[in-house]
């Protein structure tokens, strides 16, 4: 069901700021997403997406902190470089090593702390599904993958086997999250070394936090391209769930191709709006914020795109 849209506050010289910051940004979601909520909440704030080039970016914390910024979502590339500019850390985001949410600190500075984690885990936590014992398969071993797999440790995962095309970077991913991830398992994923079908059957979950599937303006045909072959869906189960981060297109090849196995699916739009609001309520101080708005956003942002 559609949600109203409310009237934003007029800009003016109380107004607040919040954004986000990448390279590139100008594609993000989050401004629709944001200035929806906060138009519903009534705040006088608006959200921007802030292009930040990595020479750039500690120029730029340290100045959106002096103007009084209420708070900043990061993105690609800084989500690493931007936690050694923060005067202190969640656990969560020590852990990680990565920051997607800047918060401003009591005493000056920025409190960093990552709101991937929960977002990822929003649609898994739907009407208390049990994930205790279970085992998971993630595609992929980039940034987005270790808050996967932070949100299947929270989420009692017994086995989560991480599939990548190079062992010694799945090496250093599984040494960098043993002490908090002991069940994760590396899989090297290499035509020399087939057997992926092997790893997906029996699992109950599998993850793709690769680009493979993503529509791109300059490569029309990305968007065809599915993350797993033939005789690796054939090895789903029918049972297993199948989350794809990806948003774009809607659905992603690989969730169109398992859904059509019958497997339940999920896109990483829910992932971007849970995290967002997470990141609100921490910047507002609020409980609760308007996350049907945020998502009718988002959705209305994408169609736009068409």
């Amino acid at each position: 069901m559609s949600v109203p849209l409310s009237t934003p506050q007029p800009i003016g010289g109380s107004t607040a700021l919040l954004g986000v910051l990448g390279d590139p940004v100008r594609h993000s979601l989050s401004p629709a997403m944001h200035n929806a909520a906060l138009a519903a909440l009534g705040l006088d704030w608006v959200y921007l997406a802030l292009p930040t080039p990595a020479p750039r970016l500690a120029a730029v914390v340290e100045a959106l902190e002096a103007i009084g910024c209420r708070g900043l979502n990061v993105t690609i590339p800084h989500k690493q470089a931007v936690a050694t500019l923060c005067r202190e850390l969640s656990p969560l985001a020590e852990r990680l090593g990565a920051v997607n949410t800047l918060v401003p600190h009591p005493q000056g500075g920025w409190f960093g702390t990552n709101t991937d984690v929960d977002g990822f885990a929003a649609p898994l936590r739907r009407d208390g599904a049990d994930w205790c014992g279970r085992r998971a398969v993630v595609l992929g071993s980039g940034g987005s993958a270790r808050a996967v797999v932070a949100a299947l440790v929270e989420l009692g995962f017994a086995e989560i086997q991480l599939v990548g095309r190079r062992a010694e970077v799945l090496e250093a991913f599984r040494q960098d999250c043993a002490a908090w991830a002991p069940q994760l398992r590396p899989f090297v994923w290499t035509t020399e070394s087939p057997g992926l079908a092997g790893v997906l059957a029996g699992a109950d979950l599998v993850v793709n936090t690769t680009p493979v599937g993503m529509a791109s303006a300059s490569d029309p045909a990305a968007a065809l391209a599915c993350p797993l072959n033939e005789a690796e869906l054939q090895a789903l189960s029918p049972g297993c769930w199948v989350y794809d981060v990806i948003y774009t297109p809607r659905p992603s090849a690989l969730l169109r191709r398992s859904a059509e196995r019958g497997c339940p699916v999920f896109d990483g739009l829910e992932m971007l709006v849970q995290q967002g609001a997470a990141a609100l309520r921490l910047w507002s101080g609020l409980a609760e914020v308007p996350v049907d708005r945020m998502r009718e956003a988002a959705l209305r942002q994408l169609q736009g795109r068409d």
